[in-house]
């Protein structure tokens, strides 16, 4: 039964296979993880499911039902499945931070392939000049943790707006006025010059990579970390829309996911430039939705 495995044991140890598996399980199981969240929500929600709409036929309010639950899932304190208002304890606190840890992995994962790959690529033609390399993991090690730690900040910023009633209970902006100035303030942010070298050393990580390679653990690990920074620098402003959209909103972590993914192998700056047209453009749109509902009424 082993020679069998043989073949098997050679291709994973490539180290291009290696990274390219790391990548799928990891942000696989962010979205796994964040399935399992959408889907205990909607579970604690109150009348008929998708699964009863559907097998009474009511396929339109089965639909409505699943994208609710998609958009805006319903947190239920009576069923154990509540967002804290506030960090007051440290269980509270690990629970957000899971999510967002769930969210980075899902959304962020996808985008650091072609620089794993790139890392694997050097690697692997390194062993075959019988150099001694790092695990491709370690880089990846590196990489995510700039993104949990990304995922910490974030928790401590969704706690203080829902204390300051910014965001419902549902995750969602409060006020069409905060999510039209969070979408034009990452809309500019497309277009500054910090947001430009990111995304330059997100779109070609080579000869960051190449130029400090290294064959100890600890140096691998600040290649990572180093790479993480770019994309942090390049996505951050992307990642707090989902403040204006809903926290838990699976189709717009999709969407974003997409457009991020999109933007770092694009191989110029054009694409940053229309997503930012675009987010000032909706933001512009909150904004005079906002004054218009607030617009004193004349008297008659």
């Amino acid at each position: 039964m082993l020679p069998p495995l043989a073949p098997l044991a050679r291709r994973l140890a490539r180290p291009q296979v290696l990274a390219a598996a790391a990548i799928v399980a990891l942000a696989g199981l962010g979205w796994l993880s964040l399935g399992l969240m959408v889907g205990r929500a909607l579970h604690a929600g109150h009348g008929p499911g998708i699964v009863e709409l559907i097998t009474a036929g009511r396929l339109d309010g089965a639909g409505r039902a699943l994208w609710e639950a998609l958009c805006r899932p319903t947190w239920d304190h009576a069923n154990h499945v509540a967002m804290p208002s506030g960090l007051s304890g440290i269980g509270d606190f690990a629970l957000v931070t899971l999510m967002w840890s769930a969210m980075t992995f899902a959304m962020m994962l996808p985008t650091a392939g072609p620089m794993v790959l790139t890392y694997a690529e050097i690697a692997e033609t390194a062993a075959v000049k019988g150099d001694r390399i790092v695990s491709p993991l370690v880089v990846t090690a590196g990489y995510i943790a700039v993104w949990l730690g990304f995922a910490v900040a974030a928790s401590v910023l969704q706690s203080g707006l829902l204390r300051l009633a910014l965001l419902d209970q549902a995750l969602v902006s409060a006020s069409a006025l905060f999510s039209g100035a969070i979408f034009i303030a990452a809309g500019a942010y497309q277009f500054s010059t910090v947001k430009h070298a990111c995304v330059t050393g997100c779109q070609r990580p080579f000869p960051y990579l190449f130029a400090r390679w290294s064959s100890e653990t600890g140096a691998v690990f600040r290649l990572g970390v180093g790479q993480g920074l770019f994309c942090l620098g390049c996505c951050w402003a992307m990642m707090l829309v989902m403040f204006a959209v809903g926290v838990m909103n699976v189709v717009w972590m999709a969407a974003m996911g997409v457009v991020m993914a999109v933007e770092k192998s694009s191989s110029t700056t054009r694409f940053s430039r229309a997503v930012g047209s675009v987010f000032i453009a909706i933001g512009a749109v909150f904004v005079v939705s906002s004054v218009v509902a607030h617009w004193p009424t004349p008297l008659r």
